[in-house]
């Protein structure tokens, strides 16, 4: 599973905050070159509140070429599964 955090760094206190979390898993379908997965992202804008994984969207990315593409490439088309490019 992949797992995306988007955290806040605090230049003045040094503090680090969660914002966002996102879950990606291959589905086990597909072949070497080319994957499917189903994505999710979580409820909340910090630690523990994401961390309860109560969902907001879902979304999958099919016949992804995982030997050819970089993983932000995963990332960008799951999030546009979920309707966040929009």
């Amino acid at each position: 599973m992949i797992v995306v955090r988007v955290e806040l760094w605090s230049a003045i206190t040094g503090e680090k905050t969660e914002l966002a979390r996102m879950h990606i898993a291959n589905t086990g379908a597909g072949t070497a070159s080319r994957g499917f997965y189903f994505g999710q992202t979580f409820r909340g804008r910090s630690a523990a509140a994401l961390s309860k994984q109560i969902e907001a969207k879902q979304g999958h990315v099919e016949n992804y070429p995982r030997q050819q593409l970089h993983v932000w490439n995963l990332v960008a088309r799951m999030l546009a599964s979920m309707g966040y490019s929009k």
